[in-house]
């Protein structure tokens, strides 16, 4: 088992990294913590509110084998969180896997993680300038960039994304994860049965919805 965190800020994309974390929760039974520098509620970008398992403070970087990093329409409030940064920059040197989509490299960049790797990121270009730390001659503009422990991606390429992370890590999805069949599709491919233990399994979770 590995273990998976997902760092969570102001006006975070849930949608970007569902893909991701929906397959490494309910293919795999990965467990994955959500962690915030407060132990407050967040907004995400849907409007969904969300607490974190866990804070900053209470949390070793090192303990993860993989820390998620989702994008933000407002990435100005993470930027400038201290606390934040610095967990992020524990992580510096070490083994941790850090993925981030979308706008989130920037906090990467920011803690230093990016520093000597090749990344890609879907912000607006004339951050680069403004921001020093972004070290432009290693932006590469493409959907998915993979460069030792750090897998970065742009927003709009979130299956490919999550690709790149679950094969980093040996997951078995085979060789058409989340993409469509080519053909229309039998009525028989359309049906969808448990196996005869799952089946049990539902009848005795129905029986206590009926007491």
């Amino acid at each position: 088992m590995n273990k998976f965190a997902v760092l969570i800020y102001p006006d975070f994309s849930i949608q970007e990294i569902s893909c991701l974390t929906s397959v490494l929760s309910v293919w795999f039974g990965e467990k994955i913590d959500f962690i915030a520098s407060e132990n407050k509620e967040y907004r995400s970008e849907e409007g969904l509110k969300v607490f974190p398992s866990k804070t900053t403070e209470e949390t070793v970087i090192t303990d993860y084998d993989c820390i998620i990093l989702p994008g933000t329409i407002n990435p100005l409030p993470a930027l400038f969180d201290n606390e934040l940064i610095d967990f992020i920059k524990s992580g510096a040197g070490t083994d941790v896997v850090f993925a981030a989509i979308s706008s989130s490299p920037l906090l990467l960049a920011k803690a230093g993680i990016l520093k000597g790797k090749k990344f890609t990121a879907g912000f607006f270009m004339q951050m680069s300038e403004l921001l020093p730390f972004i070290e432009k001659e290693n932006f590469v503009h493409k959907g998915i960039i993979c460069d030792e422990n750090v897998i970065t991606g742009i927003g709009m390429f979130f299956r490919e994304f999550a690709e790149a992370v679950l094969l980093h890590f040996g997951y078995d999805i085979g060789k058409n994860f989340m993409l469509d069949k080519p053909k229309d599709y039998l009525e028989k491919e359309l049906e969808f049965y448990w196996t005869e233990e799952e089946y049990k399994e539902f009848l005795e979770e129905f029986k206590e919805f009926q007491k």
